[in-house]
This record gives C-alpha cells, sequence and structure tokens, in this order.
C-alpha cells in the first residue's frame, strides 16, 4: 500500500490528527494565512503579465535616433 492509497477514512484520520494537534483556532489562522497568501500570488502573476504586455508594447514602438529619422528624409 502507497501513499497514494490513502482513500476516505485515512483522510479522515489525518485531519482528526492534526485537528487535535493543532487545535480548531490554530488550523483556522493558519488557512487565512494559505488564502492571503494565495491571493498575494495571484496578484503578482496579473502584474507580471501586465509588465509584459507593456514591455512588448514599449518594443513595437520607433525607437530609431531622431538624428537617423533624418537622414532617411533626404
Amino acid at each position: 500500500m502507497g501513499i497514494g492509497n490513502i482513500g476516505l477514512p485515512g483522510l479522515l484520520l489525518i485531519a482528526v490528527v492534526v485537528l487535535v494537534l493543532f487545535g480548531r483556532g490554530k488550523i483556522s489562522s493558519l488557512m487565512g494565512e494559505v488564502g492571503k497568501g494565495i491571493t498575494a500570488f495571484k496578484k503578482g502573476v496579473d502584474e507580471g503579465k501586465q509588465e509584459l504586455e507593456e514591455q512588448k508594447a514599449d518594443a513595437a514602438k520607433d525607437v530609431t535616433p531622431e538624428d537617423e529619422k533624418d537622414k532617411d528624409k533626404v
């Protein structure tokens, strides 16, 4: 029997042991911290995507130096 075959009774037993060891208050505060962490992670991913899109938009702009533009006109 491997760790992949825990099943429902095994999960319930683990949950009861964790509840007894840490108490309900500690577990609820821990879950609150996990939720905050997930929210912060999602926010970071969204900000990263937005930053990449802005960099792509900046890269598409004409970055030819002004003196080079003048040469093309002549």
